[in-house]
């Protein structure tokens, strides 16, 4: 019964309801009660008064019994619920019409009788009840004589009979009978309004959670199965917003589409990630398996061949260890990369000179490119220029670019690493005049094991024709493929990008913007 918000919405208008006819009933009582008591004292409150006058209830011998039992029988025959009791000037009772029993007080309070005679009062006024410890009652009061040196009050209860039942009051009054069934009535239309607003509103939140409920469980079961496939609709309906400005329904409908269209794209993205963990593991079995297959297949020969010559001992040797630092560095690029998608790698940044950065790293490879007939320079604009950041990592992305381009530039060809100020920014370029990269290519090339072979594998010429050498030459400059990932992922690290521009047969530029640091 309460598991919907409906219903708990319902049992909770139904206590409200209840509740609010509960005082809404008691207050009418209490309001007709008081009403009645302020019109019978209003209407009476010369009784006692013009009673005083007609007959003279005290004498010099006490207390008048035959005026007042004339009194009292006259006012049986028009009233026979009020009550008379004669009082001394103290507010003592002196004589009364009622069996001894009955009487619970020997004294009534002057406060009320004298707010009734100053008349400085509000209607309904109260006295003490003389059957009753504990109660109070309307009445009328007089001065006994009504001028002149007092002897007494005349003291008269309008309401001597006990209150009738709650039931009995509503059926023997007309007025208080009307009040209640029309409060009644009231009630039920509140209530019923109540349920039908509470249904038009909570109609918009059940078909969201209906939405909701599919939508999650096609997520869970992958839509595989059966019941899911015929759902599959579900999965890609939204809740239908119609104000953007809504109310809380409203809105939680917006943040459901929202995270909905979320969840849709990370799955998407995790069947992508899917794949390429699939074609991952297949590039690092076959990039693996190269060079394990040809430094075995080497050592074998090597084995085999117990009366080689020396220079072919060499050149085999030469061969199985330059396949041997391939797989390493293969194996420490992939770590690397492992570290950096796990953020297990802290960045420690730090100021430091660009340019003298810059400078170190042309100098390490300045002789290797030589030795490939090709022009490598440094052009830095400003030495001064200091930028915070990890040096070792932005170290590391430097030389991965420049290996890159060494790697992919003709003999012949130029290479230039540098970098320009572009307000509080600093933009690094490394430049090639290589083969290019083809337009097509050119959003892939950071991906893992990617390589654009095609247009850039005949960069390098030998300068020697020992095909022996060439082989080791090629083996020493073949790519893994995971440079320029292990580069973008240092840079997403230092909240920057590297951009690419190609031309083929022109040359390629890399670049990245780094922060300039303020001392």
């Amino acid at each position: 019964m309460f598991k919907t918000l409906y219903s708990k919405l319902v049992v909770t208008l139904l206590v409200i309801v209840f509740i609010l006819a509960g005082i809404g009933f008691f207050a009418l009582r209490y309001s007709s009660e008081m009403y009645q008591q302020e019109a019978n004292q209003k209407l009476n409150r010369t009784l006692a008064k013009n009673m005083v006058a007609e007959e003279r209830l005290l004498t010099k011998q006490g207390v008048n019994e035959k005026a007042l039992k004339h009194l009292l029988h006259m006012l049986m025959v028009i009233n026979p619920s009020i009550e008379i009791y004669l009082l001394d000037t103290q507010g003592k009772i002196l004589s009364y019409h009622a069996s001894s029993e009955k009487i619970k007080r020997k004294k009534v309070s002057l406060g009320p009788i004298k707010k009734f005679l100053d008349g400085d009062h509000v209607y309904p006024l109260v006295g003490d009840d003389p059957r009753d410890r504990n109660r109070q009652k309307v009445f009328s009061v007089a001065r006994i004589p009504e001028k002149g040196l007092l002897e007494g009050y005349l003291y008269i209860v309008l309401a001597g009979e006990d209150h009738d039942t709650v039931f009995e009051q509503i059926k023997n009054s007309y007025i208080l009978s009307n009040s209640v069934i029309s409060l009644g009535l009231m009630f039920a239309f509140v209530l019923i309004v109540g349920l039908g607003i509470f249904a038009l509103l909570t109609r918009r939140l059940k078909r969201l959670t209906d939405i909701i409920r599919n939508y999650s469980g096609i997520s869970q079961s992958g839509g595989n199965s059966e019941d899911t496939k015929e759902n599959k609709k579900a999965v890609l309906k939204r809740y239908p917003v119609k104000n953007l400005q809504g109310d809380e329904v409203e809105q939680l409908g917006i943040q459901f589409n929202q995270m909905a269209d979320r969840l849709d794209a990370q799955i998407l993205k995790l069947k992508h990630n899917d794949n390429q963990r699939r074609e991952l593991i297949a590039n690092v079995s076959h990039d693996l398996r190269t060079p394990l297959a040809t430094l075995q297949s080497y050592i074998e020969t090597l084995s085999i061949k117990e009366l080689a010559s020396k220079q072919e001992w060499k050149h085999y040797l030469e061969v199985a260890l330059a396949q041997s630092k391939r797989l390493s560095t293969l194996v420490d690029e992939l770590f690397e990369l492992a570290k950096l998608d796990s953020c297990e790698s802290i960045v420690y940044a730090e100021p430091f000179s660009l340019g003298e950065l810059m400078h170190d790293i042309g100098q390490k490879f300045q002789l290797r490119a030589q030795e490939n007939n090709i022009e490598l320079s440094v052009r830095c604009q400003d030495t001064s220029i200091w930028v915070y950041a990890d040096i070792g990592m932005i170290q590391r992305v430097l030389e991965n670019l420049i290996e890159n381009a060494l790697r992919h530039t003709p003999g012949g060809g130029k290479i230039s690493l540098g970098f320009t100020a572009e307000g509080e920014q600093v933009l690094i370029k490394v430049a090639d005049t290589g083969h290019g990269i083809p337009e097509d290519e050119l959003e892939h090339i950071f991906d893992r094991f990617y390589r654009v072979d095609k247009s850039r594998t005949s960069a390098q010429q030998p300068h020697s024709d020992d095909r022996n050498i060439l082989s080791i030459n090629k083996l020493e400059n073949q790519s893994s493929g995971l440079g320029l990932a292990i580069s973008r992922r240092i840079l997403e690290l230092h909240n920057s990008t590297i951009q690419v521009e190609s031309i083929i047969n022109k040359g390629t530029v890399f670049s990245f913007p780094m922060q300039i640091y303020a001392a």
